[in-house]
């Protein structure tokens, strides 16, 4: 259930609403919108309507959500919500793009990206350092050095961070380094880790697993809201089909569909969806056409020498042909990029 706060109500009704439901047994999350607050409420439907809960000072309305997902649905909040990362505010009217290597290799590599990507447009720095590969024997990342190449590389050239975490251990380091966490498709349902970044205090990129349902994605950023962080994005980045052509089958259909179910801003990886750097130009541009908030998009010096995942890697001037080509789109759809 959900009860939606008047306009302007204060401090007050909302605590007093929410001490009334505490004292009968329902668990209950404020969350706070721009123009009002609404109380998401969990317990007996039954048990609920008797409390006639309507009827306090201060409520609006009452809503039944029917959905398993509650915080992250339109119903809790009807306005979009909009993630500050450093100067990037995604969910608004700009395309926020993300690019780097996909995994940090050295200050070098790192530097040449950085650079490039901030004079193209570009307002926030992906870098792998911890990397969860398929095979054991792969690279792995430089882990906590990674981190720190991110954090100098970005205070050189203004840019926001972003990098994935794969367990407490990871998270605990990089919330010394990054300004934004990242969840991997992998680790989607990895339920402890999500409550854990969800305590982080820091803007969180939730990727879609690699054969998760929109529902299951949603309760995964339920997850982390309910641990009071409601600064989530959600990534696209294609699942698992019988198609063997590309690396995974990118359902940009997902983007218009979330983003009617749910307040939280989407974005497209069109990297890892389909593993082929040819395809990464045309596929961004559909993203920004289908409603995408942004693209995360892997970007490398020399892709025939990257430690991680080259096919998938733009160049540096396929990167910038990339951003001009994104600003027509964005344009097009009546925003920027």
């Amino acid at each position: 259930m959900l009860v939606v706060m008047k306009k302007g109500v204060p401090a007050e009704q909302v605590e007093a609403v929410s001490e009334k439901l505490v004292s009968r047994g329902f668990l209950v999350y404020p969350v706070y919108g721009a123009e009002r607050v609404v109380i998401s409420v969990s317990g007996d439907l039954e048990a609920f309507k008797l409390l006639a809960v309507e009827k306090m000072p201060g409520v609006e309305r009452v809503v039944v959500v029917r959905r398993p997902y509650k915080l992250a649905s339109r119903e809790a909040k009807e306005e979009d919500t909009v993630v500050r990362v450093g100067r990037a505010l995604i969910g608004g009217n700009q395309v926020v793009v993300m690019a780097g290597p996909c995994a940090v290799e050295s200050r070098e590599q790192l530097t040449a990206v950085a650079q490039l990507i901030c004079r193209s447009g570009a307002l926030i720095l992906r870098g792998g350092a911890f990397k969860p590969r398929t095979s054991p024997y792969s690279f792995q990342g430089l882990k906590e050095k990674g981190l720190q190449l991110l954090a100098e590389v970005a205070r050189e050239t203004g840019l926001a961070t972003i990098s994935e975490v794969v367990d407490e251990y990871s998270l605990q380091l990089a919330v010394q380094y990054v300004d934004m966490l990242q969840v991997g498709a992998r680790n989607m349902q990895n339920f402890r880790l999500l409550q854990a970044v969800g305590r982080a205090g820091k803007p969180v990129l939730l990727k879609r697993g690699m054969s998760a349902t929109v529902e299951e994605w949603l309760m995964a950023a339920e997850y982390i809201m309910a641990e009071g962080n409601e600064q989530v994005v959600l990534c696209e980045r294609g699942i698992r089909t019988f198609e063997n052509s590309t690396r995974n089958t990118l359902d940009l259909s997902a983007v218009p569909l979330v983003k009617s179910l749910s307040h939280l801003p989407v974005v497209v990886d069109p990297s890892h969806a389909t593993g082929d750097r040819r395809l990464v130009i045309p596929m961004a541009r559909a993203a920004v056409a289908a409603g995408a908030d942004g693209l995360l998009v892997e970007v490398h010096p020399d892709p025939a020498r990257a430690l991680c995942d080259g096919p998938q890697s733009l160049t540096l001037a396929q990167f910038s042909y990339l951003m001009e080509e994104l600003r027509a789109v964005a344009a097009a759809v009546g925003r920027a990029a």
